[in-house]
């Protein structure tokens, strides 16, 4: 039986941690429920008021001292690099569809997250609580920590002096109309840019002083940012996307159920939040408090620019082309020895394979029926564990599990797609990523999926057929047989996603994309397209996920984390979405450059090399690049180079017009 000092204290906790999320959650629904950018980044924001706050702490020090001024001073800090990134990498987006906030935002997460390894290490670190706040107060004889009191204080203070400024000041009328009609308040002759540099600076101050706090209590470490972000977008999710109330009591409830199920219910622990959102946006998509307060528009903006259809290349050129690259695929292995090791084709070419056939999956519903599926790694993951399931618990022939996993992942995305394609644009792509987390947590609690650790077997599956084991066959010295099988099923998958664009359903899904009214105007069932569309995707994601763990020897709850998501979006979108082929050449490229900035940082050494091996964030910044200026890819960069040398600007051609700004909402 629970007494009931242990519930209460069970209460409390959940109210510290949160309030943690109130901070956190509240600045990314002002940042929406204002600018329409969605922030991925947001946790980076939150890692680096911890880390200024381990810095100045290191330097002043002495009595606390250093505690009560990192609680000023870094949020400031931090509050003037958000205002920064705001200014030279967001505003130029502002017009366009808000799922590409969600695209450089996950550039920015890879830059973040290399420059704080670069400048604190990769070493978890700390700072203590102030003496004046260590040990614990009574009250009628229940003892309870004063740190955790004043966390509930001072989260509970800012929260409501946040709404009084937004609902009450001039600052905040000016604010709030901006996000009703900004052109109506250009004309009123107020620089709404400014207000929006400053809206997204005090959001990053929020997310830094969630840091702060919680910082003082447990290890400041890299990823940090990415442990708590997701559960923050729950939270803003659940809430209502840009709804301060619902970012509010969200954080509030989600603290309280995740800290009790932990303690009560550890079974659950990691899933219990993730449910509660799923069911809650089934019932009521727009969350529980629905659109932002002061929002009007509701709209999704601009479009999302595609490679042009066919690239920079004409039709019969990109078939030599395109001829050319698989014959020196398929010649590869045979310079093992002459030419290079058999790293180069055996792994590094493999998984590029892998990766272009992922992001392939990918683009087929993001390229061509415009959904951004941020947990699109849920069906490479899927299609992951059951292939080396069935090589474990039922039968070593290869091609049992490898059908197994495409089949787990067609149905899977079946059940997916039917449940989450009833909305469209960020609830779409929070409803995908939902789903993906929820897979993730809860496949590292059972024994028969090898829990945290995965299952890592060696892989002794064999073709079948008299043929021999996947890993060890040999055709000719280090020619291993399995790189033909990946290349052929590769090539045969992009082929027929090919012939399904050329098909009439993959005309469809193209109307669908530019415009889903006039598309359900000539009569179409765009519902049921999509679905179909974003089934067939998921069993190509599956197909690519079962072939990823036989080339790395078994499978780990890291092939559901949410930033392989992040990096597929990030190779889709380099090398041009909308194209089939551009995304595979975008994973080509991303995966590409990482090795040449590995080897680069290797062979230099010192501070040269040190910096080379910071790839994430290298990649992320040519990636933000990209957004910003090519958002087309890889495939219309001539075009798009052209257009702006020759033509005095714009992008790579009429398809990357972007609605004016004043006229966006």
């Amino acid at each position: 039986m629970v007494s009931g000092g242990a519930l209460l204290t069970q209460l409390l906790n959940g109210l510290t941690v949160g309030m943690v999320y109130v901070l956190l959650a509240a600045g990314l629904s002002i940042i929406f429920g204002v600018m329409d950018v969605i922030n991925f980044a947001h946790g980076e924001f939150y890692a680096l008021g911890a880390y200024f706050a381990v810095s100045i702490v290191g330097v002043l020090g002495g009595a606390g001292v250093g505690f009560w001024v990192a609680l000023v001073a870094a949020p400031v800090i931090v509050g003037v690099v958000g205002g920064f990134v705001e200014r030279i990498t967001i505003r130029p987006l502002y017009g366009r569809n808000p799922l590409y906030h969600i695209l450089l935002t996950f550039g920015l997460v890879l830059v973040f997250a290399d420059l704080i390894e670069l400048a604190w290490g990769t070493q978890p670190q700390a700072f203590s609580v102030p003496p004046s706040l260590a040990g614990t107060i009574g009250v009628a004889g229940f003892e309870y920590s004063l740190y955790n009191y004043f966390v509930i204080l001072a989260g509970g203070v800012i929260a409501l002096a946040t709404w009084y400024a937004l609902t009450e000041t001039r600052v905040g009328i000016i604010i709030r109309g901006g996000a009703q009609d900004r052109g109506m308040v250009r004309a009123l002759g107020i620089d709404i840019d400014r207000y929006y540099t400053l809206v997204f600076a005090f959001g990053c101050v929020l997310a830094a002083f969630a840091g702060i706090v919680l910082g003082a209590k447990q290890q400041v470490a890299p990823g940090m940012g990415n442990d708590i972000i997701i559960a923050a977008f729950v939270v803003v999710v659940l809430g209502g996307l840009g709804s301060f109330r619902g970012a509010v009591l969200g954080g509030l409830l989600i603290g309280i159920v995740q800290t009790v199920t932990q303690t009560y219910v550890p079974a659950l622990s990691g899933v219990t939040v993730y449910v509660l959102m799923l069911g809650v946006l089934l019932f009521k998509p727009q969350g529980l408090f629905g659109n932002p307060e002061w929002q009007n528009h509701g709209d999704e903006g601009g479009d999302l620019l595609t490679g042009g259809g066919d690239g920079f290349l004409d039709d019969r050129t990109r078939r030599l082309v395109g001829a050319g690259v698989v014959a020196l695929l398929f010649l590869a292995p045979f310079g093992i020895g002459v030419l290079y090791s058999s790293y180069l084709p055996n792994s590094l070419i493999l998984n590029i394979l892998v990766w272009a056939l992922f992001a392939l999956s990918l683009d087929f519903v993001m390229g061509y029926a415009g959904l951004v599926s941020l947990g699109h790694v849920l069906f490479y993951g899927i299609g992951a564990y059951a292939t080396v399931m069935m090589a474990i618990y039922v039968t070593p022939v290869f091609w049992v599990g490898l059908l197994a996993g495409i089949l787990l992942s067609l149905a899977i995305a079946w059940v997916v797609g039917h449940l989450s394609i009833r909305v469209s644009g960020v609830y779409f792509s929070m409803i995908t990523l939902g789903f993906a987390q929820l897979a993730f947590k809860g496949i590292s609690k059972f024994q028969e999926t090898g829990g945290t650790d995965g299952l890592y077997t060696g892989y002794d599956a064999t073709y079948g057929f008299g043929i021999g084991e996947v890993g060890q066959v040999n055709l000719l010295g280090d020619i291993e047989l399995f790189y033909f099988v990946v290349l052929a099923l590769v090539v045969g998958s992009y082929l027929l996603a090919r012939q399904m664009m050329r098909a009439p359903f993959g005309s469809v899904l193209q109307a669908i994309r530019e415009s889903e009214d006039r598309a359900e105007f000539l009569g179409y069932d765009t519902t049921a397209y999509k679905r179909r569309a974003f089934m067939i995707s998921g069993g190509l994601a599956g197909l690519a996920g079962g072939l990823a763990t036989i080339n790395s020897f078994g499978v780990g709850p890291s092939f559901l984390f949410w930033l392989k998501s992040g990096e597929v979006i990030v190779m889709t979108l380099l090398g041009g979405m909308g194209t089939l082929y551009g995304p595979m050449l975008g994973a080509g490229a991303f995966l590409g450059l990482k090795e040449i900035l590995l080897v680069g940082g290797e062979t230099v050494g010192g501070p040269v090399g040190h910096l080379l091996e910071q790839w994430q964030g290298i990649l992320g910044t040519i990636f933000v690049v990209f957004v910003i200026y090519v958002p087309e890819g890889l495939v219309s960069l001539p075009d798009t180079l052209r257009a702006r040398f020759t033509a005095g600007g714009g992008g790579g051609g009429e398809s990357t017009s972007e609605p004016d700004v004043e006229v966006s909402d």
